[in-house]
């Protein structure tokens, strides 16, 4: 009996290479602008022009100068660390740059993003040797306050001739790998995958010649973790009529994940659908109907208030603007080892190109 063909994929072998190159470089909250570059470069040859805003969100435009204004979107930038005080002795004290866990920072490895370079450096952490013979018997916890990097340097002095200054960025070396039964980890698939997705949809659209009957504007956006920042800015500059949202969402299904409070999602089931106040329900419906009419398994998420993406600065820019959000389920957010699976990549970029070449500029998202 003859194997059934194997499904096509829908993510190329060179696509892929660019989501390693993309990870593996550091694009932190308000120093995007090196990511970006890589992000523009790749996405140039699938769309018609481009542009920047002040502060580095990347936007490729297919069709332009149509009425009708469509976004999809992702965000650009990951958490990283502050540097706020180094000591006489060269020790490196550090504030948040968004959400970064404190918690997992004891022994990582860092690059100081430096005025003359990378700088190599290391979280400090107390050997168990030394905790455990601490006269209360209580092992210190990692907090922002007594975590410090030592980049080698004896002295203040020592390490400001590095080019390390207040103020400058630090960020996690751990870059992207491959895992048994198709995972993938990494740093900053938070989120990063999002903008490699919305990338994808436009390769597709371009290599199979598609003609959409409206303006596509593919943005990635800057200081999503910081508060929707870049989303907020580039959402009155475009004014878009619809915006279909990318962002990662917690996978429920690993220990110490209380799926009463997150609801059940599992890597490898596809894309989930969020309903919340933000979220338009015509579009949503619209969105999961294109999902069943293209045999695409999604899965439901709801949300209290604010869905804590991009998602919220769209739909509530100017005035108002029909917004869904499309996630990709994510094991170990804002860690190093943030991990994803290659078929929610396929069956997430499949939905958003399947949503854009059934949605038109007469498709009905009026509530009355």
């Amino acid at each position: 009996m003859a194997k059934a063909a194997k499904s096509k994929s829908w993510i190329t072998q060179n696509g892929y290479q660019f989501l390693k190159n993309y990870i593996n470089n550091a694009s932190p909250t308000g120093f995007e602008s090196n990511g970006q570059k890589l992000w523009l470069n790749y996405i140039k040859p699938f769309s018609d022009e481009f542009f920047t805003d002040p502060y580095g969100t990347a936007v490729a435009v297919i069709n332009p100068g149509q009425k009708f204004k469509v976004v999809i979107e992702a965000h650009a930038d990951e958490i990283s660390w502050f540097v706020n005080y180094i000591s006489p002795d060269g020790l490196i004290y550090l504030k948040r740059n968004g959400g970064v866990d404190h918690q997992v920072a004891p022994s990582m490895r860092v690059h100081i993003h430096g005025k003359k370079g990378l700088v190599k450096a290391v979280f400090g952490w107390p050997a168990i040797h030394t905790r455990l013979s601490n006269n209360d018997n209580k092992e210190p916890l990692p907090k922002v306050e007594n975590l410090f990097l030592d980049c080698g340097a004896k002295s203040k002095k020592e390490v400001e001739a590095l080019g390390v200054h207040i103020g400058a960025v630090a960020t996690y070396v751990d870059g992207y790998d491959e895992l048994a039964n198709g995972f993938l980890i990494g740093r900053a698939f938070d989120n990063r995958i999002g903008g490699f997705m919305i990338a994808e949809v436009a390769r597709l659209i371009k290599e199979n010649k598609k003609k959409l009957p409206f303006s596509l504007f593919v943005v990635n956006a800057v200081q999503e973790e910081i508060g929707l920042r870049g989303a907020e800015m580039i959402a009155r500059r475009i004014k878009p009529d619809v915006a279909i949202i990318t962002d990662v969402t917690h996978d429920s299904s690993t220990p110490m994940v209380n799926k009463i409070i997150e609801g059940e999602c599992v890597c490898g089931k596809g894309p989930s659908l969020c309903y919340g106040p933000a979220v338009h329900n015509k579009l949503l419906n619209f969105v999961q109907d294109t999902a069943a009419k293209n045999k695409i398994d999604v899965q439901l998420r709801a949300v209290s208030r604010s869905t804590g993406t991009d998602t919220d600065s769209f739909a509530y820019a100017n005035d108002g603007c029909p917004s869904v959000l499309i996630s990709i389920p994510l094991r170990y957010m804002h860690t190093t080892v943030e991990m994803i699976h290659k078929d929610d990549i396929e069956n997430t970029v499949k939905l958003m190109y399947q949503t854009l070449l059934s949605l038109t500029p007469k498709t009905n998202l009026s509530y009355f």
